[in-house]
């Protein structure tokens, strides 16, 4: 078996994590960098945290930008790209949840290509190596784990069609997970986030490009997020959010390398189409996807019963029977979350709509996630899946 696996990101995780900030922008030789946020994470106080650190280490805080959307757009990549030239940055950091740290992905890959406009550069895998531009990640969020993927979803607006970028010269230089970026988040958003990890970490596992190196990053993060995320939606504790928000790099890790499949191909085309948020959108997806995967994917599946559920029942489940338990426990486990966050499981809950099927599927078959997925998919299955979803 033949495969690729990069990890270049140097992880700092753990307690007094951000505070190696300063060190990490002097080992880059960064003094003056362009600060990427959202109006969401300033008003939390969350970037505060990291300015005072900046500042207390002589760091320049003076370009901040915060007026970053929801779904990270090729138009505000673009505006960042000129404010960057004119201050005369010479890094990047970027503190907060996916669209930030893609729209921070976007941004340094254009001035590394010395380019104008994204849209020049979109293609998978077909940039070159560019010039060094230092890039620092905080996440403020436990899912994306886009701090250590190759991967960047920006979305272009006038098309509505949420592109997809990879590239390893899109991997940031070094990655901080630190529990105190995650202590104001909202339990529906740590939940939607935990289960996009939950979602790239059972994709990466059961994906045609699949290899060893992620399996062990996938499964790791599966053994986290189901033994931690519940505690930190009832009784969180620093360290119960320190292990979910290395789960969500972890699971990062192993998607970027091993990709992803069906459930995030329709989620993208539900993003774009009719703007669920994601996180929530592979939380609806994830079970009938794996319904529909299952006899292409029923030994991962079996597999992964153990990560899920735990030794005990893995040991006494039939081995004909462990590819569905592990469905039935992502269900269960789905309705407890539920319970626990209020995060709706349905996509009528989130204004979708019959009429609004048809476009949906035809975007997901178009997206490149598809691709990895083992099972090949038509438009009437996606309509199927989506249909059981609403």
């Amino acid at each position: 078996m033949y495969f690729e696996f990069i990890n270049s990101v140097k992880i700092c995780s753990g307690e007094n994590a951000i505070e190696n900030i300063a060190y990490e922008l002097d080992f880059l030789n960064c003094k003056n960098p362009m600060i990427l946020s959202d109006n969401g994470v300033f008003k939390a106080g969350v970037l505060d945290k990291v300015l005072k650190i900046l500042t207390k280490n002589d760091v320049h805080t003076d370009n901040i930008f915060t007026d970053i959307p929801a779904d990270s757009s090729i138009a505000v990549i673009n505006e960042i790209v000129q404010k960057y030239k004119q201050s005369g940055c010479d890094g990047i950091i970027a503190c907060g949840g996916g669209s930030v740290i893609d729209t921070a992905k976007g941004t340094r890959l254009v001035i590394s290509q010395q380019g104008k406009d994204i849209l020049s550069l979109s293609g998978n895998e077909v940039i070159k190596k560019g010039l060094h531009i230092p890039f620092i990640v905080l996440p403020t969020t436990c899912g994306t784990g886009s701090e250590c993927t190759a991967v960047a979803v920006i979305k272009n607006h006038e098309t509505g069609i949420k592109m997809e970028f990879i590239s390893s010269e899109l991997l940031p230089d070094v990655a901080i997970v630190d529990a105190r970026l995650t202590e104001t988040l909202p339990a529906k958003l740590i939940a939607s986030s935990a289960m996009d990890a939950l979602c790239h970490s059972i994709e990466a596992y059961s994906s045609a490009q699949k290899n060893p190196i992620s399996d062990a990053y996938a499964t790791t993060a599966i053994k986290l997020i189901v033994e931690n995320l519940p505690k930190v939606l009832s009784t969180p504790t620093t360290e119960s959010r320190q292990k979910l928000n290395l789960a969500s790099t972890l699971a990062g890790i192993a998607f970027s390398n091993a990709m992803v499949g069906i459930v995030h191909a329709i989620g993208h085309a539900c993003g774009g189409e009719c703007g669920v948020p994601h996180g929530n959108a592979m939380a609806v997806l994830l079970p009938e996807c794996m319904k529909f995967n299952l006899d292409k994917c029923e030994k991962e599946y079996a597999e992964l019963l153990l990560y899920l559920a735990g030794a005990d029942i893995y040991a006494t489940t039939k081995t004909t029977e462990r590819a569905k338990k592990a469905i039935e426990f992502v269900i269960d486990f789905e309705q407890k979350i539920q319970s626990l966050s209020g995060m709706a499981l349905r996509l009528s809950e989130y204004r979708v709509t019959q009429d609004h099927l048809p476009a949906i599927a035809k975007k997901a078959l178009n997206d490149g996630a598809v691709i990895a997925n083992k099972k090949q998919v038509t438009y009437e299955d996606v309509l199927s899946i989506l249909t059981k979803c609403m």
